[in-house]
């Protein structure tokens, strides 16, 4: 199976970019559910967060490539499939093992939509990505006229 790995790589940046945006629009509903103080808040914002940015890559990188794999395994080639397959991993993996926070761990609800909710758009967006982003095709020896 081939993996098109410069889609794989646009739709990473893609997702941990949607993550930024995401958390930038939600900031102030993050911050509650997380019960932060004004002093939590400003250490967190004090700190240097480039291990985490480089973590968060990573993992979206991951994310993507299994995607990718899930992708051809589906044979999902245009827009509608590629949202498919992507919803129903998201579904199936991210939704069942993210809700075991709050089962067990006493997170929030509100904290669990919210990442789970990143995750969906951040999902679907890499789906489609993936799912329309067609690798060149190998080019054919150009045949000289005799």
């Amino acid at each position: 199976m081939k993996v098109n790995y410069p889609a794989v790589l646009v739709a990473a940046i893609l997702h941990w970019i949607v993550g930024a945006v995401w958390y930038g629009i939600f900031t102030n509903k993050f911050v509650e559910l997380m019960a932060w103080t004004p002093q939590q808040l400003s250490e967190v914002e004090n700190q240097s967060h480039t291990k985490e940015y480089v973590l968060a890559f990573l993992s979206s990188l991951v994310l993507v490539y299994v995607l990718a794999h899930f992708v051809q395994y589906t044979k999902a080639s245009n827009l509608v499939g590629g949202l498919q397959t992507a919803f129903w991993l998201w579904l199936g993996f991210i939704t069942t093992t993210q809700l075991a926070s709050v089962i067990f761990e006493g997170r929030k609800p509100g904290l669990y939509l919210l990442n789970i909710g990143y995750q969906l758009v951040a999902c679907l967006v890499a789906g489609a990505l993936l799912a329309i982003w067609k690798p060149r095709a190998a080019t054919a020896a150009v045949s000289q006229p005799a």
